[in-house]
C-alpha cells in the first residue's frame, strides 16, 4: 500500500549531503511503505553500531550460529563476523527467524582471514574464555577503541590461533560450581553489557549518518516488494 511517510521522506530522509544519492531513494522508497514501518527503521537504524563486533570461529550448531546473529540483531551490533575454515556458519531458520536480515555477516575462510580483516578495520581482538583472568564484563575498557569479541566452537573453545593473536581476554566470572556456561548464554551476556556500556560511555559510537543511510537503504529494499522495479522506473538504470 502506497503511504507517503512524512515530508522529512520526502525531501532527504533527513540524512542530507552525507548520504548523497542514496537520500533520493530513500524518500522513494519510503512512499511505498506507512509512517509506521519508515519510523520503526529509522529508529532501529540509529540504534546500530560497529563500535563492536562479533567473530564465531567454527560455530557449527545451527541453534548457536542462530542464537548469536539475535543477540547481535536485539543489542544493535550491525556487523559480526565467521571463521568457517571447518564447518559453514548456517543459523537455524527456526531459531533465528529473519533476524539475518537485518545483520551484516562477514563470512572468512580463515581465522587468519579474519584476523587480519579486523586488524586492519582498527579492531582489537578480544578472546572471551574462562580460562585466562584478564578482565571481565565490568572491568573490560570498552572506551579504549573498537573490539571484536571472538565465541569459539561450542566444546573446544577459541583456537590456539586466537589465543596467540589475541590483545585481551575476557571472562564472565563464576560463583558456582559450573565453570563455564554455553557459547550461547554467554555472548548474550556479553552483547548486552559491553553493548550498554559502549552506548553510555563512549562517544562517537553510532555509525556515521552516511553508513545509516547505506544501512537503511538496503533494508528498505528488503522490505519494499518489487523495490528493484520501483527504483529504476524512478531514477533508471544507472541510478541502482
Amino acid at each position: 500500500m502506497k503511504n507517503t511517510a512524512n515530508d522529512e521522506a520526502a525531501s532527504d530522509g533527513g540524512f542530507g549531503l552525507e548520504a548523497g544519492h542514496l537520500a533520493g531513494r530513500i524518500a522513494c522508497l519510503a512512499e511505498f511503505m506507512t509512517a509506521d514501518r519508515y519510523a520503526v527503521l529509522r529508529r532501529t537504524v540509529a540504534g546500530r553500531t560497529r563500535y563492536m563486533t562479533v567473530l564465531a570461529e567454527n560455530m557449527f550448531h545451527g541453534q548457536n550460529a542462530a542464537a548469536l546473529v539475535r543477540h547481535c540483531e536485539a543489542f544493535g551490533i550491525q556487523e559480526m563476523h565467521t571463521v568457517e575454515s571447518l564447518c559453514p556458519f548456517e543459523p537455524s531458520a527456526a531459531v533465528v527467524r529473519g533476524t539475518d536480515r537485518w545483520v551484516d555477516i562477514r563470512r572468512h575462510r580463515s581465522t587468519d582471514d579474519a584476523l587480519a580483516a579486523l586488524r586492519g578495520a582498527g579492531y582489537r581482538i578480544v578472546a572471551t574464555t574462562p580460562h585466562r583472568e584478564d578482565c571481565t564484563p565490568e572491568t573490560f575498557d570498552v572506551a579504549r577503541g573498537p573490539f571484536a569479541l571472538v565465541f569459539g566452537t561450542e566444546h573446544a573453545g577459541i583456537s590456539d590461533g586466537i589465543v596467540a593473536a589475541a590483545d585481551e581476554f575476557l571472562r564472565i566470572p563464576m560463583c558456582g560450581m559450573v565453570e563455564s556456561l554455553n557459547v550461547s548464554a554467554s555472548a548474550a551476556i556479553l552483547i548486552y553489557m559491553l553493548s550498554e556500556r559502549v552506548r553510555l560511555t563512549v562517544p562517537g559510537w553510532r555509525m556515521p549518518l552516511a553508513s545509516q543511510a547505506e544501512v537503511l537503504e538496503r533494508w528498505m529494499r528488503r522490505s519494499v516488494k518489487d523495490s528493484e522495479e520501483i527504483l529504476r522506473r524512478r531514477f533508471g538504470s544507472g541510478g541502482l
